[in-house]
């Protein structure tokens, strides 16, 4: 894998926690009446200046991960999307406040191994 193909893979990966994030944050804002029909809170929640950021991210980090198929083979692009585990639960313990787990940094280490590998051998 060359050095611009993981920027292209990088880049979509990391859209798409940035999207995950907002996705969070935006349904957290929404507020609409607990009694509220299904309609209402669905159209509430998707409506949200965030969560339509959130789609806005998905959206360009699709068509980063475009290019970098048409450079790689998809058995070695998809795994990659791996790194979206790691992105999202750094922004998550960052941005959120969520807590940090010695059993997720155990994960999101063996995540981070495996992707090192596969990168050496693709």
């Amino acid at each position: 894998m060359t050095w611009g193909t993981f920027a292209l893979v990088f880049t979509s990966v990391s859209l798409s926690a940035l999207g995950q994030t907002a996705f969070k944050v935006g349904v957290g804002q929404s507020t609409t009446a607990p009694d509220a029909s299904l309609w209402v809170k669905t159209l509430g929640m998707v409506l949200s200046p965030m969560v339509l950021l959130g789609l806005a991210l998905y959206g360009v980090g699709t068509v980063f991960w475009l290019f970098a198929l048409r450079q790689l083979d998809l058995s070695l692009a998809y795994p990659f999307v791996a790194m979206s585990f790691v992105m999202v639960a750094g922004s998550g313990m960052l941005f959120l406040g969520e807590p940090i787990q010695p059993s997720r940094v155990i994960g999101l280490g063996l995540i981070i191994i495996g992707l090192l590998v596969m990168a050496r051998g693709g």
